[in-house]
């Protein structure tokens, strides 16, 4: 077979020229990254300009249009509603709740549509009324195809109240005539206006009769000499049977009576009755379903769907689902006549009229500019227990495919991430996967999305990115030297490691200022101190200076004893604990007794031999006069002790 001539289009990256230079991409988790290189370039020496340009190409750009926020956010609380009552939907009822759902989904849409197009009137900027129209045209093309969907499959609409949906999806979606009776009213003759009978027989092509005859009596109160054919036309009209929502008579029932309809038609037109009024005898010509007339009145239908209905109306009023297959492919070609191919937007209508779902939902995500309409429309109709669970889609079903890329799509905004995460929720296969994929690379800019983060993390026993979370904002806070920031998250990490260097951070701060900052935090650790053996001696050297300051004297000495003793504070801090004896030495009541007098003078003697800078040690006039400092008062206070002692057991 001979190769076509054309090559196969290519993505257009803004900027960038792949003719001068190679592009080499990566995927991101919602974005195409772009670079050129100097790879393979002709003429290439070390003295070639490089390039530094990055392209970056989104694969969900709707997300970032602010006046489609509210489909976002809107839709996301009728989702989740979805779920939550899945237990409750049963029975009669269900089928009932699954169509209101459908239109709760299509009022968003509306509403949605309703502000861009308000968005699109209001601005000046012709680039963004571009924008918004494109928009307008989609999202109606959306809701289109929405209430089509929702009639098939969620409402499955039986033969008779299936042709009274199809025309109220005609009515609302198709043909908006409300101008034009505006128009025609306001006029002051409106039977002599040059839209009065296009108005009426678009009336009559959507099946409103009752409007159509309000207007045609206007027509007979102007034209005295019409007003016999009038009064015949009327009641035809009048007369018409159409199907019934409430099940009142059968199918039977209805066709006898239309056929009989249909007679009384055909009898009133083949007498000549309307002849000498073209615009009447075409009007019961359409009544009677003629083709060619109806084809006829194809600018005022403007789309093949029109006609398909119209000709239901009139020619197969109680059509069966499965059998709109084949009139819609035939009306499609009638419409068309070969002098036009279909368009996408056709293409999946026909594919609905088909019942293929699945080759709607695979169309409409070719051709839509966002996962948001496949996403939830593919949720709600595996609700309605219409989808099958293929393992086509990498390994998951349909709906948690479609889903996951919609959710996907929401992460690489700054705010809508958030709803990302209640979609991965309803994921069961890889929801969890991807979300824990998705979360870590959120940028954690604030602390207070930190926060956010870290509590969508704990709350589904997300325990690695709860560390890994808690890691990045403590090393944040260090490296601003926020000490309390930074050992609150480290301790929320469990990370013994960090929280021993930040403690050691404290240390060092004390002793170049000698005070503590973040008392409050340092007060209230709690059961969180015994996280490492440094934090637990931060946390207890605090409370030895709170007691001390509450002139609780023997604790505060027990206290400070035995962090000497305990070998947990850094050798570095060994004088300063030995230091802050001092004051408690030289108190005029005793407080160290003979043995701890002992240990404490044990503890200065290891200090001074077995420090290995011993000799700088020794050179240091202020170390040195704090250790005489030291050693005179430890001699005292023994000889207090002594004395005190003695006289007790000598008394």
């Amino acid at each position: 077979m001979d190769e076509p001539d054309t090559e196969p289009p290519l993505v257009v990256v803004p900027g960038a020229d792949p003719s001068a230079r190679q592009l080499c991409f990566a995927w991101g988790p919602a974005e195409v990254l772009v670079c050129e290189t100097l790879f393979g370039r002709a003429g290439t020496g070390d003295g070639a300009p490089s390039s530094s340009c990055v392209f970056v190409v989104r694969r969900d750009q709707d997300i970032y249009i602010q006046t489609l926020r509210k489909l976002f956010n809107e839709s996301h609380g009728i989702f989740m509603g979805l779920q939550r009552s899945e237990e409750e939907l049963a029975g009669k009822s269900r089928k009932a709740q699954l169509v209101q759902v459908s239109k709760n989904y299509r009022s968003v849409i509306r509403a949605c549509m309703e502000d861009m197009h308000q968005a699109a009137v209001s601005t000046q900027d012709p680039a963004l009324q571009g924008q918004y129209s494109t928009q307008v045209s989609i999202l109606s093309a959306m809701e289109l195809i929405w209430n089509l969907c929702e009639i098939l499959f969620v409402e499955s609409a039986t033969a008779g109240p299936l042709l009274l949906r199809l025309l109220d999806w005609v009515r609302l979606h198709v043909c908006d005539v409300d101008s034009m009776v505006r128009e025609v009213l306001s006029s002051e003759s409106p039977s002599k206006h040059k839209l009065f009978w296009n108005v009426v027989d678009v009336f009559v092509l959507q099946g409103r009769m009752d409007e159509a005859r309000h207007l045609l009596s206007k027509e007979a109160s102007a034209n005295p000499t019409s007003i016999n054919m009038y009064k015949i036309l009327d009641d035809l009209m009048k007369k018409m049977p159409v199907p019934s929502l409430s099940n009142t008579q059968t199918l039977t029932e209805l066709e006898l009576k239309w056929q009989h309809w249909h007679e009384e038609c055909q009898r009133y037109l083949q007498d000549g009755t309307f002849a000498s009024n073209p615009h009447m005898e075409s009007i019961c010509k359409i009544l009677l379903g003629d083709e060619d007339a109806i084809l006829e009145k194809k600018e005022l239908m403007t789309t093949w769907y029109h006609f398909l209905v119209t000709r239901l109306l009139y020619s197969h009023p109680t059509v069966k689902p499965l059998e709109l297959r084949f009139y819609a492919q035939s009306s499609m070609d009638l419409f068309l006549g070969g002098e036009s191919s279909p368009e996408p937007l056709d293409m999946i209508l026909m594919a609905a009229f088909e019942f293929e779902m699945h080759q709607v939902i695979k169309e409409c995500s070719i051709v839509l500019s966002n996962w948001w309409f496949v996403a939830h429309l593919t949720d709600l109709l595996d609700h309605c227990k219409l989808l099958q669970s293929h393992n086509l889609y990498f390994g998951s079903n349909m709906r948690e495919f479609l889903l996951l890329e919609y959710a996907s799509g929401l992460f690489s905004h700054h705010s809508l991430w958030q709803l990302g995460v209640d979609y991965f929720d309803h994921c069961p296969e890889y929801g969890r996967v991807y979300l824990e994929l998705h979360i870590e690379r959120i940028p954690l800019s604030t602390e207070q999305k930190a926060l956010k983060v870290l509590r969508i993390c704990e709350q589904r026993q997300m325990h690695e990115q709860v560390r890994s979370i808690c890691k990045i904002m403590a090393m944040k806070a260090l490296r601003n030297n926020r000490l309390g920031s930074a050992l609150s998250w480290s301790i929320r990490a469990k990370d013994a490691a960090f929280a021993t260097l930040i403690s050691d951070r404290f240390l060092k701060d004390y002793s170049e200022r000698g005070c503590f900052s973040d008392l409050d935090l340092i007060d209230n650790l709690g059961p969180s101190m015994l996280l490492s053996d440094r934090l637990t001696f931060l946390g207890k050297y605090r409370e030895f200076h709170r007691l001390y300051g509450e002139k609780r004297f023997p604790e505060a000495a027990r206290l400070l004893l035995t962090l000497m003793t305990a070998h947990i504070a850094p050798c570095s801090f060994w004088m300063t604990l030995l230091t802050d004896a001092l004051p408690l030495l030289e108190q005029k009541e005793v407080i160290f007794s003979a043995e701890q007098t002992y240990e404490l003078m044990r503890c200065l003697e290891d200090l001074t031999a077995g420090n290995p800078d011993k000799q700088k040690f020794q050179e240091d006039d202020i170390e040195t006069t704090k250790v005489e400092m030291l050693r005179l008062a430890l001699a005292r206070n023994l000889a207090r002790v002594i004395v005190k002692e003695g006289t007790v057991e000598g008394s």
